[in-house]
């Protein structure tokens, strides 16, 4: 910790003391100033390492710091959701991790964090504080034999909670960060024994630029070099004119500024898969004592741990380009769960049919046979999809009068309305919404077609929408409020009894004060 934590400052620390050694002239007074802020950094590292501990006590998780005021921490075991270890590269090169622990206390942020814990240390924390938080909740909730969790096996599978003090507790730990947990073991033998979902091969790392964000990676590595030479210039006192003139002078050569974005566009695909691979290499999905765990990355390995039990259902995703190649990606929605976007991904780009075949067996099938919404919904997405670029052109036009060189937007903005007619009849055939064997799904999209399942006892209440428009066509929007993932999910623009109809056949009771004594008509205002 004495040195990831001073090197990892450095970079904040970097454009200051560069400052301070271009402001002193370089002189001796400046490389003084410079090595007092390099020493600073290293004693405050110091400081921070040896002012914080840990300890496992009590059913709860403290965690210490006493630097210049005394803060304390305190994590119940039961209210902890997910433990993530992850592995920052110069971590790696010294065989240290970083546990972060989530409560579910919303917000990205994870409520406790260990820096600098051996990797060893990390995975046997990581099993004491996840077996300890099933157990202790499970026994709060009054189960001293057998009670049903989902363990590594189908949902509704079985797990035993030993009666009596859980084995493995420690009442206090040392001062130091590498304290030792004992290993978790269970009363009746070891641990539920690890099985592994599903690996993703190499080779399918090449569809990871599909998703279109990682195709723009040459572009913003241009503008971050863009950023930071004028960052620099202001530090360096480089006349940010030169940074400009070189702009300008790009400007006026067309050929060379052509074969730049020609350069750029061919990188696209190939530094969107490394970035890709980065992030996403030997993406690993196992089931492991009742809890799903997704470990992937190649500089910084990260592991991430949902708690089975939380999980109320899965969100298959599938941009455009995705579609056309038939892959897909799969994330969890689990109660109780900060950073969902990132934290809750099952499965990174793979094949469609392999995603179907891994969601289902970790957390249930998709639904099909999605029901159809109304006409009108298709004339809705059309007129969404041509109207505000024609709207568009005809402002082009009009400025295209006094200045010329604007008919070539006119002409872009013409030739996105006709794209629009393909893409609102597709967003159209994308709507739907079903509900069958307890459980409801949903979706939508085009450029990027969302569909989620979840299960019923997920829903915590409904919203039911209309704008002025929407009322005018009869349909509404239905929101299913969930305690996870989220928040909410909607089916949008469904015809108005048939919405209603949805919600009730959910939860019957819940819209039966409002449907029985002033219901919904069949007959919809016209369009």
């Amino acid at each position: 910790m004495l040195l990831t934590e001073p090197i990892r400052t450095l970079p904040s620390l970097l454009l200051p003391l560069t400052g301070v050694l271009f402001l002193g002239g370089f002189s001796s007074g400046s490389f003084g100033w410079a090595a007092f802020g390099l020493v600073g950094s290293v004693l405050y590292a110091v400081v921070r390492w040896a002012t914080f501990t840990y300890q496992v006590i009590g059913g709860r998780l403290e965690l210490t710091r006493a630097l210049i005021g005394r803060s304390v921490r305190t994590i119940p075991l039961e209210r902890i959701r997910g433990v993530d270890v992850s592995s920052p590269p110069l971590h790696r090169l010294l065989g240290l991790a970083v546990l972060r622990i989530d409560t579910g206390a919303g917000g990205s942020k994870q409520e406790g964090e260990l820096d600098g814990v051996t990797l060893v240390e990390a995975e046997r924390l990581k099993a004491a504080l996840l077996w300890h938080a099933r157990a202790r909740a499970a026994r709060r909730a009054g189960a001293r034999g057998t009670v049903a969790a989902h363990g590594d096996g189908p949902p509704g599978a079985a797990v035993t909670v030993p009666a009596g003090p859980l084995p493995g507790t420690p009442e206090s730990a040392g001062p130091s960060p590498a304290t030792a947990v004992p290993p978790v073991r269970h009363r009746s033998g070891e641990t539920l024994p690890e099985r592994v979902l599903f690996v993703v091969p190499r080779r399918w790392l090449a569809y990871g630029p599909l998703s279109g964000s990682y195709l723009l990676t040459p572009f913003a590595f241009v503008a971050g070099a863009a950023g930071l030479a004028f960052q620099w210039g202001s530090e360096l006192r480089i006349d940010g004119r030169i940074v400009v003139g070189a702009g300008e002078w790009l400007w006026g050569h067309p050929l060379l500024l052509g074969g730049a974005l020609v350069v750029l566009v061919l990188a696209m695909p190939v530094l969107g898969a490394a970035m890709y691979a980065v992030f996403n290499w030997d993406f690993t999905l196992r089931a492991r004592d009742g809890y799903l765990v997704a470990e992937r990355g190649l500089l910084t390995r990260r592991s991430v741990s949902l708690e089975r039990r939380r999980v109320r259902g899965f969100e298959l995703v599938e941009g455009l380009a995705e579609r056309w190649a038939g892959v897909a990606r799969a994330w969890a929605i689990v109660t109780g769960l900060g950073d969902s976007g990132t934290r809750g991904q099952l499965l990174s780009v793979i094949p469609r049919r392999a995603a179907l075949d891994v969601v289902r067996e970790a957390v249930g099938p998709i639904l099909t046979g999605l029901r159809p919404h109304p006409p009108v919904a298709r004339r809705r997405r059309l007129f969404r999809a041509v109207f505000p670029w024609l709207v568009a052109a005809a402002c082009a036009a009009v400025a295209a009068r006094s200045w010329p060189p604007l008919w070539w937007a006119v002409a872009a903005a013409l030739v996105l309305a006709v794209l629009g007619v393909p893409l609102g009849l597709d967003r159209y055939r994308s709507l739907g919404h079903t509900h069958e064997g307890g459980r409801l799904s949903v979706r939508s999209g085009s450029l990027r077609r969302s569909q989620v399942v979840i299960e019923e006892r997920a829903v915590v209440g409904w919203t039911l929408r209309q704008t002025w428009f929407q009322r005018r066509a009869g349909v509404l929007t239905v929101v299913a409020g969930v305690g996870a993932g989220s928040g909410g999910y909607a089916a949008i623009d469904v015809g108005e009894a048939q919405g209603v109809a949805f919600a009730a056949e959910v939860t019957p009771a819940w819209l039966a004060p409002f449907t029985e004594d002033a219901p919904f008509t069949e007959d919809a205002p016209p369009s």
